[in-house]
Parts: structure tokens; C-alpha cells; sequence
């Protein structure tokens, strides 16, 4: 197998609780990485192992085993891989309560997936950061964190990951003691866990379910529902899910008093957790079993196997350093040793049991500090970069307004310079007839106010074909089609374009304010014309200049454009015969053939009448046939 398919195989391993062959098949990954010189697979393979070793309680060893593959993909600058070792470290640094780092962990990850617009690791990061703030009992932000992450995921159509959010929303709801709400989301998660066929997700949610009813003192549906996700986890043999429900399941056996039952319970799962190598389980249902048998109304009390078991638990609480478990059950032994009357060993667990309660209050308090400083920190780089964020999309909306959005995306890039070969393309040049009359009788103020309309009306109706602005020289106005992206009509979008303006400018009127002057002018000149000018051929086009830059278009189909505009008529649109040629290749046929006299055909729905005007002079091209364009009515 190759490193990919071994990594694969490890994460589903660890998914179903195979802790064991994870493991075997990532130690299996790395080497064949390895052997194929395969660093990103190598990197993976280490996160599995992290994975594995952290469910087994070595979140120091895991933690490194992370660092490695974060100096991998940094080298190999994967910022998707970064996202995911960063996710995985703050889920370490979650475990071991250091809420501060486990929040600038999933900060930084949520960060460069947004940055790099991986909306899965967005989405799921947004979760997780979701379940620090839930840690920490900032209820609002975790559900505000769900809430986007569900959103998210419904815009992915990942009903998996909306399932998650939902079931950690009613974790929030249980936590603030709101059993009915909590229920309301568990059942709303089962029920999509359910349609999509997710197991592993109905027996977490059962699970979430029969905590509630415990909650609720309806011990009977508690068990039920924890008998049910136990049933799961065993079909999709998933242990460590199996050792959780077991666990569970004892508990309700001792809220029943049915203590043999319990300790029958505890046992199985003991012995699964041991199988899976997870001490924080193991230390759980050590000391369940050792507050069962310190139970005096249970008749098999025994103070011996409860001391062997509640002290064993500390142990392993100890080793993997959960404080916040150690110091409840030291006075859980404490109250054993005063019911027995060893007072020295009474004092001394109740001593150790009010130091290590004060020194995690004051962790606690010392986090919680941390965290308001990180948030505090986090705000503010929150508030620079939407800063920068705002301040580059209007850069970027100028630069757009200026150049085509595709070369403005290749400056970016760094391109340079940007120069490219069209082999046919469609020029449109207009002009406003009798300009230069028009501006001798009238303000600056209205001269610009008329051209700035007549242009931006032009510039609506070439965003609506299809075509790009090129320049404006004066009164004359310079469009293409098929640049900077080739298109195989763009002698039929130049066409629609140049009727649709012709129809424009003909019922054209512009408001002038009352500021700006008399107006008695508008009607001492004609009606406001255009004529507009289109040919076709190669040509050329790049962005020149390194002040004001501009993108340009040269070759002779700019040059015969400009010539079929200038020697055009009022209202018209004068096209040359490539042009007309062009127009008339409808998907490579003919729609028929160039004529001399009047014709009208119809092109993709457009009715339009053809009018010949024979061979004229034209200035630095000679003799060219050119014909009138109209659409028929």
C-alpha cells in the first residue's frame, strides 16, 4: 500500500476506536513516505501517530509528534496541512485545560483557512473553537461559533457537520441547565444523523440523550438510550465508544442502587479502556468502582478494594495531569478514610484535596486572564486586518474600474509584463457628432456632465455584451470584444452592442441642474447622434506605462476601426466587409454570402438589415467595400 492509502487507513483505525492498528498503519505510513520521498504524506502520518498518542493520554509525546509535522509542511509552506496541525494541537491543549492556547491555536487555523478559503477547515475549526469557548462558559461565543459553523456547512451540503454543531449546541443548553432545550437539539442532531446514515454520530448524540434524562432523575430512559449507543459502538466496533457507554451504563446502575450491576459495568469498561491504552478512561473506571465499593448502603462496602481502586485512580490522574478530576476524587478517599476513622490518612487526602481545589480555582482564574488578554489581542488583529481587508477590496475595485478584472488578477500575481496576441477580435469605436460645435456653446460644468452621461451609458451597455472599454480619447469612445477573454462571437456581441447604443443615444435625455447655468442651448442644437464604427481582425493588447498605467489594444483592427467610424454617418453604424464576413459564420457556416444590394437575415434572433455602400476611399487603407448595419423592425 502506498502512504496515502496507509494514512487513510490509520484515520479510520482511530475512528472507530482501533487505537492499536492507527498506529500500526501510521508507524506503516511514515516509512513508506519515507521510502517515496513523500513529505506531506510523511507529515500526515506523524499527525495520526499524535492522534493515537494523545487518546492514550501522552499529550506531551503527541504534542511533539505534531511540532514535526508543523516543521514539515512550514518547510513545505502547506497552509492547509498548518490549518490541520494547528487544529490538532489546540484539541491537546484543550485536554489538558490550557484554554488560552487552545484558543490561539484555532484562531491562527481559522485564520488561514479563511485566508486560503478552505470553507471544511473553516467550518470545522469554527466548531472546535466553539467547544473551548463552551469549556471556559463563554456560552454566548460558543454559540456563536456553532452557528456559523452550521452555516457553513449547509452551504457545503455537509449534514455531518451540521449534525456536530447542533449536538455541541445542546451541550451548551445543558450546561446552563436548560435539560428541555439541550433535548431539542440532541434530538434535532439525531434525526439528521439518522437520515444521512452516520452510526458513530446517533451514538454520541444517544449518549448526550441519556445524560439529560440522568439529569432529569428518568433513570429508565437514561438507560435506555446509553444501551442503544452501546449497541451501536459494538456493531461499528468502535471501543473506545463502547467503553464510554459502559461507563455510563454503571453509573445509572448506581443511581439504582443496582451496585453489583454497576461494578459488572465498570469492569468491562475498565478492561476495554486498559485494551485501548487510554488512561484518562482507565483512571475513570478505577474510580468508579472505588466509590462503588466505598458506598456503605451497598452491601458488598468495602473499604480495602475501595482504597485499592480510588487510589489507583489518583495515580493515573496524576500521570496524565488532570487535576480537575484529582482533587474530587482525593476527597472522595478522604471521606472514605473519616468514615473508617484513619484520621492521618483522612487529613492528609482532605489537605491535598483543598490545595490541589485552590490551585486549579486559581488556574482557573489565571486562564481566564490569559484568555480575556487573547481575546483582547485577538480583537485587535481582528480589527487591522478587516482594516487592510476593506482597504485592499478598494484598491481592487479601482484597479478594476481602471483594468480588466483578469489582468488586474495577473499584475497581482506579479506578471510583467502583460502582453498578448489576439488572432480575432471585434473594435467598436463611437463618437459624438458635432462635438466640437456642441462644446463651444456650452459650461465646462455641462460638457462634462453630458459626455460623463453619454459614456457611462455606453459603459452599461458594453458590461451587458460582453465587451471591455478600452480608452476614451476626447469625444470618441473605444470598446473591444474578445479581449482580454477570446470569444468566438465577438463579432455578434459588437453588433448587438452597437444597436443597442445607437437606440440608446436616439432617446437619450440628460437633466442638467438648474446650478449649472442657462439652458437655453439644448434647443438651439440638433438631436445628440453618435456614429459608430466596427471591424475585425488580430491584434494586439498589454498594460503599458509604470505611472498610470493603462491597458492598450494596437494593430490594424484598430487602426480600420477607427477609419469605418470617422468615415461613417450620423445614427449609423458602419461596418467593413471582414467585419460583415465575421457576423455571417454562425457556428463555421454561412448564413449567406456578402451582397451588393440590400439584404436582411436574422443571426441567434437578431433581425438585421445589411445596407451596401459599394467601394469607398478609405484614409491610409485604400478602396473597401463597407456596408451600413441596422436592426429591422
Amino acid at each position: 500500500m502506498t502512504a496515502t492509502e496507509l494514512n487513510i487507513e490509520s484515520g479510520k483505525y482511530f475512528n472507530v476506536g482501533e487505537y492499536a492498528a492507527a498506529e500500526t498503519a501510521a508507524h506503516e505510513a511514515m516509512a513508506a513516505a519515507r521510502l517515496e520521498n513523500d513529505r506531506q504524506q510523511e507529515a500526515a502520518a506523524l499527525n495520526n501517530l499524535g492522534n493515537v498518542t494523545n487518546t492514550r493520554g501522552d499529550s506531551g509525546a503527541a504534542a511533539t509528534l505534531h511540532q514535526q509535522a508543523m516543521t514539515i509542511y512550514q518547510e513545505l509552506d502547506d497552509k492547509e496541512g498548518i490549518a490541520i496541525t494547528l487544529s490538532y494541537c489546540g484539541r491537546i491543549y484543550g485536554d489538558l485545560s490550557d484554554y488560552a492556547k487552545a484558543l490561539e491555536c484555532f484562531e491562527q487555523s481559522v485564520a488561514i483557512s479563511k485566508e486560503i478559503g478552505q470553507k471544511e477547515g473553516l467550518a470545522v475549526n469554527l466548531g472546535n473553537l466553539g467547544v473551548v469557548y463552551l469549556h471556559i462558559s463563554d456560552y454566548s461565543k460558543a454559540l456563536e461559533c456553532y452557528q456559523e459553523a452550521m452555516l457553513i456547512h449547509s452551504e457545503l451540503g455537509r449534514k455531518d457537520g451540521i449534525a456536530i454543531n447542533l449536538a455541541n449546541t445542546g451541550v451548551v443548553y445543558k450546561n446552563l441547565s436548560d435539560n428541555h432545550k439541550a433535548l431539542e437539539y440532541y434530538y434535532k442532531a439525531m434525526e439528521m444523523y439518522e437520515e444521512i446514515g452516520r452510526k458513530s454520530g446517533m451514538a454520541s448524540t444517544l449518549g448526550n440523550i441519556g445524560s439529560i434524562y440522568g439529569n432529569l432523575l428518568d433513570y429508565d430512559k437514561s438507560l435506555e438510550c446509553f444501551q442503544k449507543a452501546l449497541a451501536i459502538a459494538e456493531e461499528l466496533g468502535n471501543k473506545f465508544g463502547i467503553a464510554t457507554h459502559l461507563c455510563n451504563i454503571g453509573i445509572v446502575y448506581n443511581f439504582l442502587q443496582d451496585y453489583p450491576k454497576a461494578l459488572e459495568y465498570f469492569h468491562r469498561a475498565l478492561s476495554m479502556y486498559e485494551g485501548l491504552g487510554k488512561k484518562n478512561g482507565i483512571a475513570i473506571a478505577l474510580g468508579n468502582i472505588g466509590q462503588t465499593y466505598a458506598t456503605v448502603e451497598f452491601d458488598g462496602y468495602n473499604a480495602e478494594r475501595a482504597e485499592e481502586y480510588l487510589l489507583q485512580a489518583i495515580t493515573l490522574f496524576e500521570e496524565v495531569g488532570a487535576k480537575q478530576h484529582l482533587y474530587g476524587f482525593h476527597q472522595r478517599v478522604a471521606n472514605l478514610y473519616e468514615h473508617e476513622k484513619q484520621w492521618e490518612k483522612f487529613a492528609l487526602h482532605y489537605k491535598k484535596y483543598h490545595e490541589i481545589e485552590k490551585e486549579v480555582q486559581s488556574e482557573e482564574t489565571q486562564k481566564q486572564a490569559r484568555i480575556m488578554e487573547q481575546r483582547r489581542q485577538a480583537a485587535e488583529r481582528e480589527k487591522e486586518i478587516e482594516i487592510e481587508r476593506t482597504r485592499a477590496s478598494a484598491e481592487k475595485k479601482i484597479l478594476n474600474n481602471i483594468l480588466p478584472e483578469e489582468i488586474t488578477a495577473r499584475l497581482i500575481q506579479g506578471e510583467s509584463p502583460i502582453a498578448d496576441h489576439f488572432d480575432s477580435v471585434s473594435v467598436l469605436f463611437m463618437d459624438i457628432v458635432g462635438f466640437t460645435k456642441l462644446a463651444s456653446v456650452i459650461s465646462a460644468q455641462q460638457l462634462v456632465l453630458l459626455i460623463n452621461a453619454i459614456f457611462s451609458a455606453a459603459d452599461g451597455v458594453m458590461r451587458e455584451f460582453g465587451m471591455e472599454k478600452i480608452k476614451t480619447i476626447g469625444d470618441a469612445y473605444m470598446a473591444v470584444a474578445g479581449v482580454p477573454v477570446p470569444r468566438a462571437d465577438h463579432a455578434e456581441c459588437a453588433a448587438r452592442a452597437s444597436l443597442k447604443l445607437i437606440d440608446l443615444i436616439q432617446n437619450f435625455v440628460v437633466t442638467f441642474p438648474e446650478s449649472y447655468g442657462d439652458r437655453s442651448w439644448i434647443d438651439a442644437i440638433p438631436k445628440i447622434q453618435v456614429r459608430i464604427g466596427l471591424h475585425c481582425g488580430p491584434a494586439a493588447a498589454g498594460v503599458v506605462g509604470e505611472n498610470k498605467f493603462a491597458y492598450d489594444l494596437w494593430g490594424d483592427a484598430v487602426n480600420t476601426a477607427s477609419r469605418m467610424e470617422s468615415h461613417g454617418e450620423a445614427g449609423k453604424i458602419h461596418v467593413s466587409e471582414e467585419f460583415l464576413k465575421k457576423l455571417l459564420m454562425v457556428n463555421g457556416e454561412w448564413l449567406m454570402d456578402v451582397a451588393d444590394e440590400f439584404s436582411s437575415l436574422t443571426i441567434n434572433h437578431l433581425p438585421l438589415t445589411i445596407i451596401p455602400r459599394g467601394e469607398m476611399a478609405i484614409k491610409g487603407k485604400g478602396k473597401m467595400k463597407t456596408y451600413f448595419l441596422e436592426q429591422t423592425t
